[in-house]
């Protein structure tokens, strides 16, 4: 085979690896898995979950969760590339992190045998083994990039990669919406899903394992003990850090700068699975059409980015599709679900039922597609106290849980009048609406404040209030099109982003030192995936508004870009080049 021949293979081998391991990241981070644990915490914990003087919301338990699997990487991944730089164990250590990764991915499965009350935290746990498989893989995969190709083919193929990537994985993810779809989203069926993720992962991963070379290593290290390898690992880190603060300045200010946009843009779309949901009550199969679209969307558009930065140059795309990140984060906050005008759109309805001119009684029915669990704790509470109106039964199932019945009395329940007067006063601190239609309460409505239609008393509702008043209401644009519109956006610069950044940093590194260089790479992207979340977790709790915390990672972004802009890419590279040359030529003096 010649050497031509055997690089494409090794090539087709580092993009199947994106295919394989992307399910995990579209499937399983940001389509079906934040929905399940939204509902399933809802299910365990009621809307918050109090721990000491602090309360947390699925979406601020799920960040921290990201938060803590992103932060064991990122203390580890510089030593340990370290180690790789000097030893042949690119490709072992890559097959170790994905046994770990695709294996904790499987697992999620057996969530089924649990109760509800630790259904949440066995996800939650293997969520967290799974990110740190991801996470670890992924800093000997980029590795692996400087060694495919010439400076001038890195964007090429850093962005053909990721195009797999959203290809691989937007395909699973139409199979795993017609398995829902056609199971009417059984949680067998959701827990299917979860699995097959990890075993499409795995599964492709041996195209890798099988085409993918460890890279040559031009002084490695002999007989290395584990002492002697972190000692060994503990001299290049410092030597490299006095590096990167004299001789590669460039690449520090870059470092820099990435950490912040990336940090913003991977919170966005790791966040955006439960923001969805929680704040703007996109349902499971809505959102998965989004995210499907989103990945046919990036594929090609990081092909396109490839051909702009052939044009412009790597920096000027990459900041484009910065700028363009901006964009969604702004328009994003200014998303909301339309105020609810008809009837049956409310949680709880009452319909006058007429049996004579003087006489009557409501009956009550409630919309399955907002409402199909009653949680514990508060809500649990607050379900018993107005069981007599609402159409429930108790079950002794997962918990003592009240599950609502919608075959009793053909989904119907009598009610008294007083009863129901007092139900609309006391639905204000909940997350559900109720609508009366006929009969002496007619068109009275009320909807509580945790509803995601309700705005107006958490920071920067302002600006949600504002555009759906001036712009979604009079288009009629529901929430569900202003979602695929943002889906839309966010596809357009997805592939751009991520492709090129990882691109741009492989053509400012030397090649003879790509794994410790890389393991940086994935210290500051960890601390940034760190940051990020913990940011978001932090600024919704204080404020109390996921819309804030929204704006936080907006911010970043900002700051990113606006670094971005001072970094000399030309001389970073030639720095690079000098060093390589030099490390060759010290090298065959030795020899």
């Amino acid at each position: 085979m010649s050497n031509t021949e055997n690089m494409e293979k090794q090539k087709k081998g580092f993009y199947f690896y994106d295919w394989g391991k992307s399910a995990f990241e579209t499937s399983v981070t940001v389509a079906i898995l934040p929905v399940w644990f939204s509902t399933l915490f809802l299910a365990a914990n009621g809307i918050n979950l109090d721990i000491g003087n602090m309360s947390f919301t699925s979406d601020t338990i799920w960040s921290f969760a990201v938060f803590s699997s992103a932060l064991i990487i990122a203390l580890t991944s510089p030593i340990v590339g370290a180690i790789a730089d000097r030893t042949k164990i690119k490709m072992l250590m890559l097959r170790i992190f994905t046994y770990v990764g695709a294996g904790a991915t499987i697992s999620m499965g057996l969530a089924l045998i649990f109760g509800i009350w630790f259904k949440w935290i066995w996800l939650l746990a293997m969520f967290i083994l799974a990110n740190l498989g991801l996470n670890g893989a992924g800093v000997f995969y980029n590795a692996i990039l400087p060694h495919l190709g010439d400076e001038d083919e890195m964007d090429g193929i850093s962005n053909t990669a990721y195009a797999y990537g959203y290809l691989g994985g937007g395909i699973l993810l139409v199979i795993h919406l017609a398995l829902l779809l056609g199971t009417n989203y059984a949680d067998w069926a959701i827990a299917l899903a979860l699995s097959t993720s990890g075993i499409w992962w795995y599964g492709f991963a041996l195209i890798t394992f099988k085409n993918l070379k460890e890279p040559e290593i031009i002084n490695p290290a002999e007989n290395l003990t584990l002492g002697s390898a972190f000692t060994l690992a503990g001299q290049e880190l410092s030597s490299t850090m006095r590096e990167i603060r004299t001789r590669f300045k460039v690449l520090f200010l870059y470092l820099l700068a990435y950490f912040f946009f990336i940090d913003g843009i991977n919170s966005v779309t790791s966040l955006a699975g439960v923001y969805g949901p929680s704040v703007l009550g996109i349902g499971l199969i809505a959102n998965m059409i989004v995210i499907i679209m989103v990945q046919f969307i990036a594929a090609p558009a990081a092909i396109g980015f490839t051909k702009l930065s052939n044009k412009t140059g790597t920096k000027k795309a990459l900041t484009i599709a910065c700028v363009g990140w901006c964009v969604v984060v702004v328009g994003a906050l200014g998303f909301a679900p339309l105020e609810l005008e008809k009837h049956e759109e409310y949680d709880l309805q009452y319909n006058w039922v007429e049996e004579s001119n003087q006489t009557g009684y409501y009956a009550a029915t409630i919309n399955e597609d907002t409402i199909n669990v009653a949680i514990s704790g508060n809500e649990q509470t607050w379900i018993k106290k107005w069981q007599e109106i609402i159409p429930t039964k108790t079950s002794t199932d997962d918990n003592n849980i009240i599950k609502f019945d919608y075959e009793k009395q053909n989904g119907h329940e009598y009610t008294n009048l007083s009863k129901l007067q007092n139900l609309i006063t006391g639905l204000d601190n909940t997350r559900f609406s109720l609508s009366i239609s006929g009969g002496p309460l007619a068109d009275k409505t009320e909807v509580g404040i945790h509803h995601p239609t309700h705005l107006g008393d958490e920071t920067l509702d302002s600006i949600p209030s504002l555009v759906r008043e001036h712009v979604w209401s009079k288009l009629g644009v529901s929430i569900f099109y202003q979602w695929m519109l943002l889906g839309l956006l966010a596809g357009c610069v997805l592939g751009g982003s991520q492709g090129l950044a990882r691109s741009l940093y492989s053509q400012l590194v030397p090649e003879t030192k790509s794994a410790e260089f890389f393991g940086f790479f994935g210290f500051f992207g960890k601390v940034a995936a760190l940051l990020g979340p913990l940011l978001y977790g932090i600024v919704g709790t204080l404020f109390g508004s996921s819309r804030a915390a929204l704006a936080s990672l907006g911010l970043l972004i900002v700051i990113g870009t606006v670094l971005l802009g001072f970094v000399d890419v030309e001389k970073g590279i030639k720095l690079a080049n000098e060093y390589d040359q030099n490390y060759h030529s010290n090298q065959l003096e030795q020899e």
